[in-house]
């Protein structure tokens, strides 16, 4: 039996342009410290993990969001064309909080430079979320809309605890 080996370089894990390292951290520092210092810990854990790193990295996508920046998102999939992904419009959503802000939607950067929303990656990534600190409430365990992008910690509104 003769064994073959692979000419395919070794897979390696995705690694951000100094552009995109600047953007991250900017995006990061909008976001509450707990908030903050949940996700960088995740985050160090996913990218320390030999496995999870070669799917994926872990990318802020958006953290502070303006109330018309809000409008845009909500407009899609009603007005403008695209799939449903808020039901909060401007001033309703704790991405329109701050900054500092009490919540992030998360991605994966691939190795190959696109953008992956995937809800496995981002359930393994929820669970280290959760873990760094109990705090952090994951949209992907939400009942009626399931917003697998979105991270948050509870806020105190008028009227009580918020969430969107």
């Amino acid at each position: 039996m003769s064994r073959t080996t692979s000419t395919l370089p070794p897979k390696q894990p995705p690694t951000l342009t100094p552009k995109q390292v600047a953007t991250q951290v900017l995006r990061l520092a909008q976001a509450v410290p707990h908030l903050a210092a949940a996700y960088t810990q995740a985050l160090a854990r996913w990218l320390g993990d030999p496995v999870l790193r070669l799917a994926g990295r872990p990318i802020i996508t958006e953290c502070y969001r303006s109330p018309e920046r809000q409008n845009e998102l909500y407009a899609q999939g009603r007005t403008k064309p695209g799939p449903v992904v808020t039901y909060k419009r401007g001033g309703e959503s704790n991405h329109n909080q701050g900054p500092p802000t009490p919540a992030l939607d998360v991605a994966f950067l691939l190795a190959d430079g696109s953008v992956s929303w995937s809800g496995l990656l981002l359930s393994k990534f929820a669970r280290l979320m959760k873990y760094a600190d109990a705090r952090v409430r994951w949209g992907g365990d939400w009942v009626r809309f399931k917003d697998r992008p979105h991270f948050e910690v509870p806020t105190t509104k008028k009227g009580g605890v918020g969430r969107g």
